[in-house]
């Protein structure tokens, strides 16, 4: 019997290199583009010039067609997802970044939300007849969210239910939290996976260069803190992930030498799972008044992402973020993974202004807006084990479920923000 899905995959991977070869055959394209597709052909690694030149000269044609080989050349057609859910402690923080949405400061804490341990350990508890795989906490950084509180969190959700995984704050609250206790990243990080860490998301990043990072994310950890507190991590045996703030008062060379430091941490520990370009929204922040960049703008992005971050094994468009239709396009622009089901548990971007505003997508529908852009869908657990590869699955032979509806957070009323 033919092996049709062999047949296809060798199908496409000549269609991949026919349209290198049209590009590299192309006598219109400059020579600094020719040189760079010729190094992806090849398998060459980018250097910091390069990844500067696709910003200022790569037209999104172009960039397509290198990503897309990355990726199909990576993870064929293959998409991944999860099924997740957010918990967000709070909303209320001591720091005061232009760029967000979401937090409110200690001045105005009475317009946020500030959950104890036992609120979110009930948010939990509501999930338990749910085959979520994880639990993405992150929030706002406040003195009562201390060691020992997250240490009891992380403690109590793996004791309650061992099979979801923790995946927990950034190096904004631990740089906090570490520095509140007297103890050293090291000793801290520690702490923390012997309390039930598992995983850390890539939050805090923005932009790691100090004349935009003080700008925007003034007080909060440096670039250098946040990359160090990550490998510790990796030193630990553990996993993370990565991520970058787009489109507001950066350059391009910040684009790329954020991308760099990223890359040369990812050589020394190879801890980094997934690159996640992060866009910045402009509703109801300081920095309002600046335009927001296009989808053509995000899709560029994310494929010169692709293309630099060699060592990097995935890139994900967070759709909660972008909106479903720009994370479909994005599939064929280097992305391989579009995030989780989120069950409409994270506030973040929707404050901000994102398409999204009730984030929530349930796996059927996850699938259907994976194959409906011909790409074949696989949800993975946190470390990316497969967990079902959904490509022939027939959902109507399941039984249907009732929604019981998603687990409400704070509303927060914007005209007192």
């Amino acid at each position: 019997m033919l092996n049709l899905r062999r047949i296809s995959h060798e199908t496409k991977t000549r269609d991949m290199s026919t349209a290198i070869d049209t590009l590299l055959n192309d006598s219109a394209l400059d020579a600094g583009l020719h040189q760079i597709a010729q190094a992806v052909q090849q398998e060459k690694r980018l250097t910091v010039e390069q990844g500067i030149y696709l910003y200022e000269h790569a037209p999104l044609g172009y960039l397509g067609v290198l990503a897309n080989f990355i990726r199909e050349k990576k993870h064929g057609d293959k998409t991944y997802f999860n099924r997740n859910f957010h918990l967000e402690p709070t909303n209320v923080c001591l720091y005061t970044c232009t760029f967000c949405s979401y937090s409110r400061r200690i001045k105005k804490r009475e317009d946020g939300w500030e959950l104890s341990l036992e609120e979110m350990m009930e948010i939990i508890k509501k999930y338990d007849e749910e085959p979520v795989t994880e639990v993405h906490i992150v929030g706002g950084v406040l003195p009562q969210y201390d060691l020992e509180f997250y240490s009891q969190l992380f403690s109590q959700i793996r004791a309650h239910r061992p099979d979801l995984h923790v995946k927990a704050l950034t190096p904004v609250e631990y740089h906090y939290i570490f520095k509140k206790a007297k103890v050293s990243y090291e000793e801290g990080m520690r702490l923390m996976k012997e309390a039930g860490l598992q995983s850390m998301p890539g939050g805090g990043a923005e932009i790691f260069h100090p004349e935009i990072r003080d700008q925007i994310a003034g007080g909060k950890c440096t670039g250098e803190q946040w990359l160090r507190i990550h490998e510790i991590w990796h030193e630990l045996g553990m996993r993370s992930n990565a991520t970058m703030l787009y489109g507001h008062i950066e350059e391009f060379k910040h684009r790329v030498d954020h991308m760099e430091q990223l890359r040369q941490l990812q050589d020394k520990t190879g801890g980094f799972q997934t690159f996640i370009p992060l866009k910045f929204r402009n509703q109801n922040n300081e920095m309002s008044h600046l335009p927001e960049v296009s989808a053509v703008e995000d899709l560029r992005n994310y494929a010169i992402a692709r293309i630099y971050m060699d060592n990097f094994e995935h890139i994900k468009a967070y759709w909660p973020m972008i909106g479903r239709t720009t994370a479909q396009l994005s599939l064929a622009f280097g992305v391989d993974d579009i995030d989780g089901t989120i069950d409409d548990t994270t506030k973040i971007y929707s404050m901000a202004g994102s398409e999204e505003q009730n984030p929530a997508l349930s796996t059927e529908e996850l699938v259907q807006l994976i194959k409906a852009v011909g790409r074949h869908p696989i949800e993975r657990g946190t470390l990316y084990n497969v967990v079902q590869d959904y490509q022939d699955f027939d959902f109507s032979q399941q039984p249907k479920k009732v929604k019981k509806g998603f687990v409400g957070l704070p509303v927060i009323d914007k005209t007192k923000a």
